[in-house]
């Protein structure tokens, strides 16, 4: 089976937002969205690059990360579009 990332490994060392443990603190690797959403999160300074601290994250429900010095709660469906490593 080929795989849909270039490069396997990275596949590997990846995983959506909305899978990642509580305290965890993790880089965004790429958002997997549309323009809109991307925007969004831009504005919320969430891009690619960036070290987020997971505060809470349950099993359903919404996600709530530390980014600088605000908290920002994401809804299921946005968390699992972020890829973290």
């Amino acid at each position: 089976m080929k795989s849909k990332y270039r490069n396997p490994v990275r596949a590997l060392e990846s995983t959506p937002l909305a899978l990642v443990r509580q305290g965890s603190r993790v880089k965004i690797l790429a958002i997997h969205a549309g323009r809109e959403l991307q925007a969004r999160l831009a504005a919320m300074g969430l891009v690619p690059g960036t070290e987020i601290t997971v505060i809470s994250n349950q099993s359903s429900g919404p996600s709530v990360v530390a980014v600088k010095e605000s908290r920002i709660v994401l809804g299921r469906g946005m968390s699992t579009k972020i890829e973290v490593g």
